[in-house]
């Protein structure tokens, strides 16, 4: 018998970024909570570093979440846990905030992308 897809069981996203941006995904119906567990994080500048590492760590390593959504001026804050995670899934992209514009040359995705066509 085959094993089950790694994908299978994931039906959610996650969202680590400021607050306007996990609000709107919010009202876009991507909150979840089941037994205080959450899939979202808001961040403001008195979040410490150490709450989104283990918020990032904590949804990375939920099978149930298929996609982590990061605002790109909050990952730059765990730019060594992002660059080190290699794992399918969840995929993490990093998306920009109203704030923050979106800088391609931060992407890790991108500089991945980048690097396995040789540029």
């Amino acid at each position: 018998m085959a094993a089950p897809a790694a994908y299978k069981d994931r039906q959610f996203l996650a969202v680590i970024g400021d607050e306007d941006s996990v609000t709107g995904l919010l009202l876009a119906g991507v909150g979840h909570v089941e037994n205080g567990e959450q899939n979202f994080l808001v961040v403001d500048a008195q979040t410490e570093t150490s709450k989104i590492e283990k918020a990032f760590d904590e949804f990375t390593e939920r099978k149930d979440i298929g996609i982590l959504l990061i605002n790109q001026h909050v990952a730059e804050k765990i730019r060594y846990r992002i660059d080190a995670f290699t794992a399918a899934f969840p995929a993490v992209l990093e998306i920009p905030s109203k704030d923050h514009p979106y800088d391609p040359e931060k992407d890790t995705v991108l500089r991945r992308v980048k690097r396995l066509f040789g540029e």
